[in-house]
């Protein structure tokens, strides 16, 4: 499983770094609706579609997004940032403490409809993030990696409390705010280093919040985002347990799908889109 997973992370950087690094959008474009069409296949099976309609429904979702992507507006695209913000404030995150809507209910299918709705609005906000450059893109990214990552070692040494036990019982409070703090103190060294000695620092998410908004602002602005990070991985995981299913698809192998891999950004991209257009 190891060698599986290192092979698959490899193939990924071999193809995802160029098309990151080499600004070349086309290629960007083409990638990200990929991954598009595979997170809204997935996102349709772990809501109860057979996998026929959910292939159909994954196409449909690629096509819609290209068209979307060349057409839409600067106006209607932070409106969908802000609607996909709310969306995750008020009906997603509820859900981890009242649960989801049975498979096959009318509630469902609506769930079914705003999630894909939430599934686009990341990606848009990826492509937004992009376009800002490459290197402010990944420092959104990278809040979340080091969130996760804090998360699983904080977790590992002083997890007693679980977070959530009926729906990811390998999370704790305490692993909860080790990848808080992670994120706080990764974001102050760089926004430090920024101003001094790496001042191609200044071209992230966290120099530039800090910079338009102070410390305090800055700091509570990410720690929100962490938090919805948070909340992100753990309704996904949830979808996956009412599903029965391990994983979202094997289409990464030894990593799951492409949900199991943005399922922590899906709700960060779009509040870091929006908060960027204030910037």
């Amino acid at each position: 499983m190891l060698k599986t997973r290192i092979i698959t992370a490899l193939a990924l950087l071999a193809v995802l770094l160029p098309v990151l690094f080499f600004n070349y959008f086309p290629a960007f474009a083409l990638v990200v609706t990929l991954f598009v069409g595979a997170a809204v296949w997935e996102g349709a099976r772990l809501f109860g579609l057979n996998e026929s309609k959910a292939r159909v429904f994954g196409f449909i979702g690629g096509g819609l997004f290209v068209l979307l992507m060349y057409s839409a507006k600067p106006g209607a695209v932070n409106a969908l940032y802000g609607v996909a913000a709310l969306l995750w404030l008020i009906r997603y995150a509820p859900t981890l403490g009242l649960g989801l809507p049975q498979l096959g209910t009318a509630a469902n299918w609506s769930l079914a409809i705003t999630f894909t709705f939430a599934v686009f609005a990341a990606f848009f906000a990826l492509v937004g993030l992009y376009l800002k450059s490459p290197l402010y893109l990944l420092s959104v990214m990278v809040l979340v990696w080091i969130a996760d990552i804090g998360a699983y070692f904080s977790g590992k040494a002083f997890g007693k409390r679980k977070l959530a036990p009926t729906i990811s019982p390998g999370k704790s409070w305490e692993g909860a705010v080790g990848g808080a703090v992670a994120v706080l103190v990764l974001a102050a060294v760089s926004i430090v280093l920024a101003g001094g000695a790496a001042p191609w620092l200044q071209d992230t998410f966290a120099f530039r919040l800090q910079a338009r908004f102070g410390w305090a602002v800055a700091l509570l602005v990410l720690l929100v985002l962490v938090m919805f990070s948070v909340i992100g991985d753990l309704f996904e995981s949830q979808l996956k347990r009412r599903a029965g299913m391990k994983d979202s698809s094997n289409l990464l192998p030894g990593h799951g799908g492409v949900l199991d891999r943005v399922d922590a950004l899906v709700p960060v991209l779009p509040m870091a889109a929006l908060v960027s257009s204030w910037i």
